[in-house]
């Protein structure tokens, strides 16, 4: 029997070629995002192969009541998803906490924490009902370790982490698994994002190493939701070979 994967923050980068690495397996999809644009062409993509079953449900995840709508208009995505992979994401500005935007800060907690936090309410219910499912949170290595410029952006990791934690706890003896992924340095668009579309400075991030692609994170989700049903892959952290620590890359 076909599975069904709900992601969230599908539109790019990790969210995306997860996406793609499901298809492949034979994982039914239900991708979310909020630019329509991006999510019609991925899921184009995907159906072209007659294999492939994928939809889109396209909303901003920070706003509640589109959630609620998306829940509505689609019930079945949540109430039969088997896999809810928590992906959606971003950091914004690399300023001290005295000059940065507070309205960055609450693009990120919306984003990063009361997004996550909504959409597994929405989903977990149903995966405890049935004794069965695996929710997947991408977390990062700023979960753990934090950085000058970063302070809130790791704050909102951190607090994936903690959840991670705390739902796997909450849902103790039910069959459903928790896993927290956190990677280092991939290339993707995040560094774009965080410097407000300055590709040449998000480039540099990652020049002169060899970084992880999104790829190679939709191979580890894979992997991990493909795990016998005893096994929960409940936390891995993911470097490059070329880092060592949250700040320590090398560089050549």
């Amino acid at each position: 029997m076909s599975r069904l994967a709900l992601i969230t923050g599908a539109t790019s980068g990790i969210g995306a070629a997860t996406a793609r690495a499901f298809a492949r397996a034979g994982i039914d999809l239900v991708l979310t995002g909020r630019r329509h644009d991006r999510l019609d062409a991925l899921v184009n993509e995907l159906t072209s192969d007659p294999g492939v079953k994928a939809r889109a449900l396209a909303f901003d995840l920070r706003d509640a009541a589109a959630l609620q709508a998306a829940v509505a208009s689609d019930p079945a995505a949540f109430e039969t998803c088997d896999i809810l992979v928590n992906n959606a994401g971003l950091a914004r500005g690399v300023a001290p906490i005295h000059e940065a935007q507070p309205e960055d800060w609450d693009e990120m907690l919306d984003t990063n924490v009361r997004g996550l936090l909504r959409m597994t309410r929405a989903v977990l219910p149903h995966m405890v009902t049935r004794g069965d499912g695996v929710i997947v949170n991408l977390g990062s290595t700023a979960g753990r370790w934090v950085y000058p410029g970063g302070a809130v952006y790791c704050a909102t990791k951190h607090a994936v982490r903690a959840l991670s934690e705390g739902i796997r706890m909450d849902v103790h003896g039910s069959g459903v698994r928790v896993t927290n992924i956190e990677p280092g340095l991939v290339e993707t668009e995040f560094s774009e994002v965080r410097f407000r579309g300055d590709k040449a400075q998000a480039d540099k991030v990652y020049q002169g190493y060899r970084p992880l692609l999104a790829d190679d994170l939709a191979d580890t989700i894979l992997w991990c939701v493909d795990r016998p049903p005893h096994i929960d892959i409940q936390e891995l952290v993911i470097y490059p070979t070329d880092q060592s620590a949250i700040r320590m890359v090398a560089k050549k």
